[in-house]
This record gives structure tokens, C-alpha cells and sequence, in this order.
């Protein structure tokens, strides 16, 4: 599970509500209040790093208007492949912003790992591979029809080559053991699928806002000591929390993007250099999620999470003026348009901002209430029977009802920011794009081993307070009468649950700048973090385990899109038929 939660694009489409709604009548005063206590100077001197990013996306928008070679599917078949990956959603449990670059994985998982399993399968060639995952991306509604250049797809094919070797490598070796060898190759074909994805969907403006915030970030934060860290690791670690907070991009595509950095020719390298890359796989595996999930990380990550609502909203700017690139620099050095084009935007957020979150809970809770109901008859009965144990009907009912109440309580106590936030905003984001707008410097300390006894101690005190939330959801569930081993099983149903509600909470912040928090929010931290720790790790396990998804990948998947492919090429028939017809 990935609550936190594509590449870029698909999380833009999911947080942007429709253009042409009209901000909310309250809201609409906060704005009045704002403009009119505070005069803005008309003119401003970017930052250059603001600088670099238009200019650079203006450049991208006018080459990218070159003719082009439309890649076109039916609209039939993309008619019924929509409606198939609405149910995916649900099944996969994964956020807006993943839900793409999953369908790439399964697309790669439901061609290539009948060979993991010795199964004779057909031989794809990176060509027809490339062609395949792109026809479906676009028939399943993830990529626009009739938009992708077909001279996109060469570039799929050359990355696929590099992967399929990786692959093969991998599934030929008898030293690891069938578990290992399975995640490996899994792990092989998410990184592969980042960087499809990157090709197919060229998203230049969000590489080029998260390289801006990342250097803006790297002047303003400063560490302590100072010789805790070198340039060179400060940069690395600023840029992947720029990463992950502003497009709330998971791990397999930080690293990803940490293999570009270590191999500068990662997407043109020689069949000797294949050879080397593939070698290192196995280390790549297992270092890499440490890497980039330290405390030094977190303490970073904090950082950028109270500023990353600046670029989020320079963003929406930038994508306003896509079809005027000759204006996009003018505009951003007029602090007057600036200012009102950002206050667009963010009164477009704040107005759907409780319906997503609402309608991001409803997929979670719905996926968990399914899982229960596949875990209930295919675990939990007949463990209660094998233990001499049963359900009644109340206690069924409790076994269902808690997860989804736990659910829609703590999503529905998330409230709006306060009306003081959007001046706040402003103020923040002009001091980010203008060099006279004035700097605000960030410290982060670095604790040393004068540290490491309260380190251990509000360690174990953390591990205290997951054992007293574990130990009272476990008496709810004990005192409604369930089975011990529905006990049990509930209780860490609670944790995957709780930590969903976090990770929703946490997209609920999009719209603060530097949060401020008071003592209910403390309470809440308290009751929740340690059992939604717990929830992050059998998240993990999920994913790995996830029964429904396999059985979709495999059974129902791959005749579907055999179903489909047939229908769209006598669609294709019929029509060339027609033509005949003179």
C-alpha cells in the first residue's frame, strides 16, 4: 500500500478540482482582506533558480509543439479498460499519484513472471513490450489519447532493454532463494516502470520546480554542526525530501532518480556496462530504502513539508500559463499577477480540498473493507473453527464495522486551514521567487551521542504508548466476544487502518505553511503514530502479499486484455471495411 500515497502528472490531476469552478464566497474575503491590507509592488527580481525553471519550461513548451506522430487506441475498448481500472483502484489500494506507474508494474508482473515460475511465456522484444504498455496505459485512461507522440515510444523500448536484461539475469541465477528471487525481480520492474513512466510523460515542469526548490532549500538550511554532513550529502538528502513532500513521490522513484545520479549514462549505457549495472542489483535492493529513510531524512523532510506548499502552488501557476510560454517569465516578475494567480489557485484547492480527502478515504476504507471480507472467510473462520471457536452475528458485524468507524473519525475531525493562512502563503511565496523578498533560514541539528540516552528513552517510550493503543484496541475487540484469533488479526486490520487515516491527515496540510500545532493535535500524535508506525510495516507486507491483486493480475487480467485487444482490432477491421465503401 502507497497511501502517500505516477510520476508528477497524475498526482497534479488528482489534487486540482475542475478550472472552472468559482472560489467559495467565503474564501473570496479572505482573498479581499489580503490585497487590500498589503500593496504589491508591481515589479521584482526573480530568484535565479525561479529564473532557471521558467525559462527552461517555457523552452520545453515551445520545442514539445514539433510535429508529432499521435499514438491513437478505441474508444470503446478505452471505455471498458476505464471501468476495469476503477476496480484496480480499489483493489490495489494505492494513492492518486501511483496509480499510473502501478499499472505499469502489473502490465510488466503479468508479461514477464510466468518465467519466475518456469512457465513457458512468449518472448517480447523491448519493441512490441514498449508499444503493448503504452496502448494500455492509454486505453486505461492514465495517459491522454491521441496526445502521446508514437516517437515516444523508442525510447520505452531502449529502457526496456536494459530492464529485460536486469530480469533475465536475475531469474537465471539459482542462488537466490524463490522468495528473494521474486522481490528482486519486483523491485527490478518498479524501477523500471519509473522510468517508462518519466519517458511517456516528459514531466520537464516538476523536474525543474523540484531541482528549484531543492537549491533554494540547500542556501537557506544550514546544519549543525556544520561538518555533520558534506555539500554534496546535504544536497542529496534536501533533494529527495523535495521529492517526497511536494509530489508526494514514494521510494522506488527516489531511488530511481538516486541510480541516475550514480550512473550518469543510466539511460544510454553499453551492453558491458548493462553487464556491471546488473551485478549490483542485489546491493541496490537492500541498501537503498536505508539510505533514504534515516532520521537525518525526517528531520529534513520536516523542513521541506512547512515550505512545500509554495512550489505546490507555483506549480498550478506555471500549468495556467502553458499555453502562453512567451508570458510565463513576464508574469512571475509582476508581483501583482503573481500574487492574484497564486490566490486563484490555492481558493481552487481549498475549496475541494475536504471532498478529496474525502473521496481519497472512501477508496482506502472501501479496499480495507474488501480485504476483510477475503481475510473474514479465507483466514478468521477457519481459524475460529480449527480453535473450537465461532462467529455470531454481532461479533461479525463489530469485525467489519471498527475499522470503517476508526476511518471516518479520523478523517472527519481534519479541518480546513485557518482564514489567516493565505496571507501567510503569499508573504512565503514571494520571499521564494523574488531576491528582495526577504530570507528565511532554516537550522537542523544533527544530534550527537550526547543525545543517545534520550534517544533510547523516548524510544521505549514510544514503544510503551504502541503497546497500550494495541492492548486497549485488542480489549474492544475481546469484550465484543470475537474469536482470540480475530482478536488478534483485528487489531493489526486497526493499524493498517490508522496508519491510512495519518497518511490522509497528512495530505490534508497541503494548503499550511509552517503548521501550527496545538494540544489536541499533540494528543492525537500520541494515540496514533505508534500503532500507524506499526500499519506503515504491514502496508508493506501487503503489497508483497496482496491475495485479490494477484488473483486479478493473473486470472481475470490477462484474458480481459486479450478480450480487449480483440475488440479493437475488429473495430479496426469494421472501420476499414467502411472505408471500402464507396
Amino acid at each position: 500500500m502507497n497511501i502517500k500515497g505516477n510520476i508528477y502528472i497524475s498526482n497534479l490531476e488528482s489534487k486540482i478540482s475542475d478550472k472552472n469552478s468559482s472560489p467559495d464566497t467565503k474564501h473570496k474575503e479572505i482573498v479581499n482582506e489580503t490585497t487590500s491590507e498589503k500593496s504589491v509592488d508591481h515589479g521584482g527580481t526573480l530568484n535565479p533558480n525561479i529564473q532557471i525553471l521558467a525559462d527552461t519550461y517555457a523552452q520545453e513548451l515551445i520545442r514539445s509543439k514539433k510535429d508529432y506522430t499521435p499514438i491513437h487506441v478505441d474508444e470503446m475498448t478505452s471505455r471498458l479498460a476505464k471501468f476495469y481500472e476503477k476496480i484496480r483502484k480499489v483493489i490495489d489500494w494505492k494513492d492518486d499519484n501511483a496509480i499510473r506507474r502501478g499499472s505499469i508494474e502489473r502490465i510488466l508482473k503479468r508479461v514477464l513472471f510466468p518465467k519466475l515460475a518456469g512457465f513457458l511465456i512468449k518472448n517480447y522484444d523491448p519493441e512490441t513490450l514498449a508499444e503493448t504498455i503504452t496502448i494500455e496505459l492509454i486505453r486505461g485512461g492514465h495517459l491522454p489519447n491521441h496526445t502521446i507522440p508514437r516517437e515516444r515510444l523508442g525510447g520505452v523500448s531502449e529502457a526496456l532493454y536494459k530492464y529485460l536484461y536486469f530480469f533475465e539475469h536475475v531469474s537465471n541465477d539459482r542462488s537466490f532463494k524463490v522468495k528473494e528471487k521474486t522481490n528482486l525481480a519486483t523491485f527490478i520492474l518498479e524501477i523500471a516502470a519509473c522510468e517508462i513512466e518519466e519517458i511517456l510523460t516528459n514531466p520537464v515542469k516538476e523536474q525543474e520546480i523540484t531541482k528549484a526548490m531543492t537549491n533554494i532549500l540547500n542556501d537557506r538550511i544550514s546544519v549543525i554542526p556544520s561538518d555533520s554532513l558534506n555539500s554534496d550529502e546535504k544536497l542529496k538528502i534536501i533533494r529527495i525530501s523535495a521529492q517526497r513532500t511536494l509530489y508526494d513521490l514514494d521510494d522506488n522513484f527516489i531511488i530511481y532518480q538516486l541510480l541516475k545520479e550514480e550512473y550518469p549514462d543510466w539511460h544510454n549505457p553499453s551492453p558491458d556496462r548493462i553487464g556491471e549495472m546488473s551485478n549490483k542489483i542485489p546491493d541496490w535492493w537492500k541498501n537503498a530504502y536505508k539510505k533514504i529513510n534515516t532520521r537525518i531524512n525526517g528531520k529534513f523532510d520536516s523542513v521541506s513539508e512547512g515550505v512545500d506548499t509554495v512550489f505546490m502552488l507555483l506549480d498550478d501557476v506555471l500549468e495556467e500559463l502553458k499555453d502562453k510560454p512567451n508570458k510565463i517569465r513576464s508574469t512571475l516578475e509582476n508581483k501583482e499577477k503573481l500574487t492574484d494567480l497564486i490566490t486563484k489557485s490555492y481558493n481552487k484547492r481549498y475549496k475541494t480540498l475536504k471532498i478529496r480527502l474525502l473521496h481519497l478515504a472512501f477508496f482506502s476504507t472501501l479496499s480495507v473493507f474488501l480485504s476483510n471480507w477475503v481475510t473474514f472467510y479465507i483466514i478468521e473462520v477457519p481459524l475460529a473453527h480449527l480453535f473450537y471457536e465461532g462467529f455470531n452475528l454481532s461479533a461479525a458485524i463489530i469485525d467489519f464495522l471498527i475499522p470503517t468507524l476508526v476511518m471516518f473519525f479520523l478523517v472527519i475531525i481534519i479541518k480546513p486551514p485557518k482564514k489567516e493562512n493565505l496571507k501567510k502563503i503569499i508573504s512565503t511565496t514571494l520571499s521564494f521567487v523574488y531576491k528582495d523578498g526577504g530570507q528565511e533560514h532554516y537550522q537542523i541539528r544533527i544530534a550527537g551521542k550526547r543525545f543517545r540516552l534520550f534517544n533510547v528513552f523516548m524510544t521505549l517510550l514510544f514503544i510503551l504508548s504502541a503497546w497500550l493503543v494495541f492492548t486497549s484496541i485488542a480489549f474492544v475487540f475481546y469484550v465484543a466476544k470475537l474469536p482470540i484469533t480475530s482478536v488478534i488479526f483485528d487489531t493489526f486490520t486497526i493499524a493498517l487502518t490508522v496508519f491510512a487515516a495519518v497518511v490522509i491527515r497528512n495530505q490534508s496540510k497541503e494548503l499550511s505553511v509552517d503548521e501550527d500545532r496545538n494540544f489536541s493535535d499533540f494528543v492525537l500524535d500520541i494515540l496514533t503514530l505508534p500503532i500507524a508506525k506499526v500499519g506503515s510495516v504491514l502496508a508493506k507486507k501487503w503489497r508483497e502479499y496482496n491475495i485479490v491483486a494477484i488473483f486479478f493480475n493473473f486470472v481475470i487480467e490477462t484474458p480481459f486484455v486479450a478480450v480487449l485487444d480483440f475488440i479493437q482490432g475488429w473495430s479496426e477491421y469494421l472501420k476499414e471495411r467502411r472505408s471500402e465503401m464507396h
